[in-house]
């Protein structure tokens, strides 16, 4: 398994489904990881099982979106474990809707957190990482980067995150630092749960119907997108920047 023995990371949207998983696995590694959501009380159930699990974790509320919220939650981490070498910008909302249904509100919500959180925390955490002169930022966009009916934001959202990713990717590159996004496809989580009772689809026959379009024949699930995530936060990933990878059953090459 990677080593991260040393490392401290910080993942936002760590309370449950895709982040959660990443930082219990960036954990198992011996990162010692940071785990933000909105409000602190939140993170509670994925930091007690990483210290049930014999790692070090700390809860931190933030919303991404607040450049003081974020300042104050990365300067915590730093004086609680000394540094930050690693950071997932991973937190993020759906507000899907057809083109003329979307409110502005819809559109704002989710470029705010996707896209302007990803920039703060990114912000935030360069500052560190080029004093030591090493970092490892994620950025997770997904498949919906390459269009998707009925999200118009968050497809808008999450190819800028790829292209945020290449030119910080640039900027930073001569400091140690490397930017990667990682682009999931369906994932079942309960954010796509949620989504299939919204539409009034039982759950597992839209888990199936998916799974029956995917080269692979299933479902991602977030131990997939966290595998990946731990390969480009480790020290051998160092020659790998400015890529997007596509962790998605194969629906990018269909």
């Amino acid at each position: 398994m990677t080593n991260l023995d040393g490392r401290v990371a910080l993942v936002t949207g760590a309370a449950r489904g895709i982040g959660a998983e990443i930082a219990r696995t960036y954990a198992r590694a011996g990162a010692r990881v940071g785990v933000l959501d909105l409000k602190e009380d939140l993170t509670r159930d994925t930091v007690a099982a990483i210290k049930d699990a014999g790692g070090q974790a700390i809860g931190l509320g933030a919303d991404v979106s607040d450049t003081g919220d974020v300042e104050r939650a990365v300067e915590r981490l730093v004086q609680e474990f000394g540094g930050l070498d690693i950071v997932v910008n991973n937190a993020g909302v759906t507000r899907d809707n057809l083109l003329f249904k979307m409110t502005e509100d819809d559109w704002d919500t989710v470029m705010a957190v996707h896209l302007r959180g990803t920039f703060l925390v990114t912000r935030a955490a360069q500052r560190i990482m080029v004093e030591r002169r090493y970092g490892r930022i994620i950025n997770i966009s997904s498949t919906s980067a390459l269009g998707n009916r009925g999200q118009a934001n968050y497809s808008a959202a999450k190819a800028g995150i790829q292209g945020f990713s290449r030119t910080t990717a640039i900027e930073l590159g001569p400091f140690g630092i490397t930017v990667n996004s990682i682009g999931p496809g369906y994932v079942d989580t309960e954010m796509t749960r949620a989504t299939a009772e919204r539409l009034g689809v039982p759950v597992d026959r839209r888990l199936a119907e998916i799974a029956s379009t995917l080269p692979v024949r299933r479902v991602g699930r977030p131990a997939d997108i966290a595998n990946a995530a731990l390969f480009l936060a480790a020290e051998e990933a160092g020659f790998v920047t400015g890529q997007v990878l596509y962790v998605d059953g194969g629906r990018s090459v269909r």
